[in-house]
């Protein structure tokens, strides 16, 4: 059971700031509560009681997005189901459609954001190598002085560890900042213990963008969660398949090597063999998923004319 002494809901990112940097040791900063809750009620942390809760959910500062030199700043608030019904970002973000219809149901994206699940940090969080491949960058806001001081981090180096990330104890979250990838098609695998509401065991987010032939790899982004402590860029792999003619055999002999970047501690052949099927998988949905791009694979081209 979760309880609580005092219950804040700042209205302002100053307000917030000011309430978080003197809450009492202990106390928990919530915006969806979509991870504290179900913590607390289901009793995998016993009886909960916080001394403060600081609620940043009415802020109208962290509401929204904003496009800014090609890439886009999602504010905090930003919830999962936005990635399903707005068209903007369902265009600019080819990815994360495919990530949220993934993440829990109607309900829990509706209120679970983006930005408190890379803070969560767990190690096979949804979001997390789907920001990851879009060369996401955190956000984090504190007061210095009554004036409010912003730094921003890569998402890559932002979480450390399961739980664990860069973030201050004064500092809030306050907006993802990732790159448009408008023309790129995307992808997202997942494998858990059932087939609905699912944990991940592994993850893998993709994006791929082709040549006008749909010939040649032009840009490629690879991101994995749950195959080790903390999410990884196949970066590698991006560089072997950028500027090569696009084949089932090449992207076949990129997921084989892919697999050496299990780090995991548990079911570690599990995880290889799933590396290797999600990274084939992730790189051709995301291949059929490029808007207005017929996609023609070398070597499926040479048996049909053989």
């Amino acid at each position: 059971m979760l309880t609580y002494d005092v219950y804040h809901m700042p209205t302002s990112l100053e307000e917030a700031l000011t309430l978080w940097a003197n809450a009492a040791e202990g106390s928990r900063l919530v915006s969806g509560a979509t991870d504290i809750l179900p913590w607390a009620r289901e009793g995998r942390a016993g009886d909960v009681h916080l001394p403060e809760m600081v609620d940043v959910t009415r802020i109208p500062d962290i509401d929204g997005y904003a496009f800014e030199k090609g890439r886009i700043r999602l504010g905090a608030n930003t919830v999962y189901q936005d990635f399903l019904t707005d068209v903007t970002l369902m265009r600019s973000l080819p990815c994360m459609p495919y990530c949220a219809i993934w993440f829990a149901d109607d309900q829990i994206r509706e209120q679970a954001s983006l930005t408190g699940n890379l803070v969560n940090a767990s190690p096979v969080a949804d979001g997390t190598p789907a920001v990851v491949a879009l060369n996401g960058e955190i956000e984090l806001a504190r007061l210095d002085g009554g004036q409010i001081v912003r730094r921003r981090v890569p998402v890559v180096d932002f979480i450390t560890g399961p739980g664990r990330t860069q973030i201050a104890q004064d500092e809030i979250a306050t907006a993802v900042i990732v790159d448009a990838c408008n023309g790129f098609g995307g992808s997202f695998q997942k494998v858990g213990l059932r087939r609905s509401l699912v944990i991940s065991v592994a993850c893998c987010a993709a994006l791929v963008k082709t040549d006008r032939d749909g010939r040649v790899f032009e840009d490629v982004r690879l991101a994995l969660g749950g195959v080790g402590p903390s999410p990884i860029r196949m970066i590698e792999t991006e560089n072997s398949l950028r500027g090569e003619r696009i084949s089932h055999a090449l992207i076949e002999q990129v997921a084989q090597a892919a697999a050496d970047r299990v780090g995991s501690r548990s079911r570690q052949e599990y995880r290889r063999e799933v590396v290797v099927n999600f990274i084939r998988a992730a790189l051709e949905d995301a291949l059929t998923n490029q808007p207005d791009i017929d996609v023609k694979f070398e070597d499926q081209e040479e048996q049909i004319n053989a």
